[in-house]
């Protein structure tokens, strides 16, 4: 195989990465809360190849003697991007939308490694009932809110008048005048470009990483950073217009590294045909 066909395959394969990547902007665009992301690419290996005496000079040349010789392009990074989406409206006690780019509610989840917090920004909340004549604090799929010590979020089902502060201070009471408060689990994120995500609109770091330096739990007096609306919802931040451009400009590449392949296997056939 010729230099010319190992870096197309090596792109494509890449290439294919990135469409993957816009496939999935694009079918979340109406998600609440999503965040796109996107790629950058840098170049792989590459063989530099030095066959001039360096006392040489070539006319019109100005860089140094030599040639590179590359193996194609590579993903180099994708990052989430945590521009703000639209806020809407909804006028529901339960919705709630932040309004700093880099704020994600805490969620426990349940899956084939045990339990783990999970992060999001999809503010539809609900309440689901536990036994013993008790509610909790869930996501549209189920999945526990977590509060400021990472604990579910309970309370009676007496309690029926919900109201969220700004500063993620969550309220429920009745007209008897009881009442439950407890105080959301919200992050900052520092380091968009180290979580993963994990399925169902939810975020989460990477095994055997150092939170620390990745996100910060607003807690005790930074819960004063928290900026949370009541009775609406943030919508995706994914502009299908831009998604569409980069997906058919990803498909004119695949198809040009395709030609490629395509004329060196022809090229190879000329060689191996001549007598």
């Amino acid at each position: 195989m010729n230099r010319s066909m190992t870096t197309a395959v090596n792109t494509i394969n890449q290439l294919q990465k990135q469409f993957d990547i816009i496939s999935h902007n694009i079918a979340n665009s109406q998600t609440n809360g999503f965040k796109r992301r996107d790629v950058s690419f840098a170049e792989m290996v590459f063989q530099e190849i030095n066959n001039q005496p360096a006392q040489e000079k070539e006319v019109g040349r100005t860089s140094p003697l030599g040639i590179r010789q590359g193996v194609g392009a590579m993903i180099a990074k994708s990052v989430m991007v945590l521009q703000q989406g639209t806020i809407q409206n909804t006028d529901r006690s339960l919705d709630i939308a932040f309004t700093e780019n880099n704020q994600f509610l805490k969620v426990l989840v349940q899956d084939g490694n045990g339990s783990n917090v999970r992060f999001t920004r999809d503010g539809a909340l609900y309440v689901t009932p536990t036994g013993n004549n008790e509610l909790m604090l869930v996501t549209k799929d189920g999945n526990p809110i977590l509060d400021e010590n990472e604990n579910m979020i309970t309370f009676s089902d007496q309690l029926g008048d919900y109201t969220i502060s700004k500063n993620g201070t969550f309220q429920a009471s009745n007209k008897n005048g009881q009442t439950m408060t407890a105080n959301l689990g919200v992050i900052a994120l520092n380091k968009p470009q180290f979580m993963e995500q994990k399925g169902d609109n939810l975020i989460g770091l990477p095994d055997n990483t150092n939170e620390a330096a990745i996100f910060a739990d607003l807690t005790g007096a930074t819960r004063n950073n928290i900026s949370i609306q009541q009775g609406a919802l943030e919508g995706s931040n994914v502009d299908l217009s831009k998604e569409m451009t980069e997906m058919m400009s990803v498909q004119r590449a695949l198809q040009f590294q395709s030609r490629s392949i395509t004329l060196s296997d022809q090229m190879l056939g000329l060689v191996n045909g001549i007598r």
